[in-house]
């Protein structure tokens, strides 16, 4: 048997919905003593369970809402699971929401010791990188003016650049190859490729069909929370143009 590099097992995540408007903290707080609180419960996953061999490129599909995103974030372990496990072979690097961690007083400069910190890389190996990061997100002068003067594609590009200065193990990917314009995509397109190149394990969610075909080797997909379909590139995409065009 290959060798795992993630096993997602009987994963499913639980969101509590309030049922009505609440309006500020006081009006909360009399309705939460008066027992006046109605929620419903609302599994944004549910069940689902698969396995990563390491150098497998898993496109993840689904219709908006299917519960993409909130599968990459419990892998990544922003959110926690509800209920099941994941266990994971290997440093993880999660392309998910691209410069959240951003600080939009600091500038560009100011910002890449900021993400890096928050993405874990030591200061003396963000100053080591420094100049290929700038290099890279073709942001000039800009690197010393204030994020707050930045257009969401600079700062998408910037996040980019820090983000993939490292060489992870498994990366996440969640609709970041539509960053920028088109020659940046185009560049960007080709350092994940350069990664897929030295046999780091994938997982990439896109809306793109054409991007996980050209991409992927394998692919699932999400049907309101549960998994539906499993198997190789050819036959999931297939089974996945099927269902929507239906």
């Amino acid at each position: 048997m290959d060798e795992l590099a993630l096993k997602v097992d009987h994963v499913g995540i639980r969101f509590n919905l309030s049922e009505q408007k609440v309006d500020n903290l006081k009006e909360y707080v009399i309705k939460l003593l008066k027992r006046e609180l109605r929620y419903h419960e609302f599994w944004a996953l549910r069940d689902v369970s698969f396995e990563v061999k390491k150098g497998d490129r898993v496109g993840i599909l689904g219709l908006n809402g299917a519960g993409k995103s909130t599968l990459l974030k419990i892998i990544a372990g922003v959110l926690k699971a509800s209920e099941g496990s994941v266990t994971t072979w290997g440093k993880i690097v999660p392309l998910l929401e691209l410069g959240a961690g951003f600080d939009k007083q600091y500038t560009g400069a100011e910002n890449i010791y900021l993400y890096g910190a928050v993405l874990g890389y030591p200061k003396s190996f963000i100053k080591e990188r420094f100049d290929e990061i700038v290099e890279f997100s073709e942001l000039g002068d800009f690197i010393n003016v204030p994020l707050k003067n930045y257009s969401s594609g600079m700062k998408a590009r910037l996040g980019f650049s820090i983000a993939t200065i490292v060489e992870p193990e498994i990366l996440i990917l969640d609709e970041v190859l539509s960053v920028g314009d088109a020659k940046f995509r185009k560049k960007s397109e080709k350092r994940i490729k350069s990664m897929f190149d030295k046999g780091v394990t994938v997982l990439f969610v896109s809306h793109s069909l054409q991007q996980v075909r050209s991409l992927c080797n394998r692919a699932i997909v999400l049907e309101k929370g549960r998994l539906v379909a499993d198997g190789g590139i050819d036959e999931v995409t297939e089974f996945y143009e099927k269902k929507i065009e239906s």
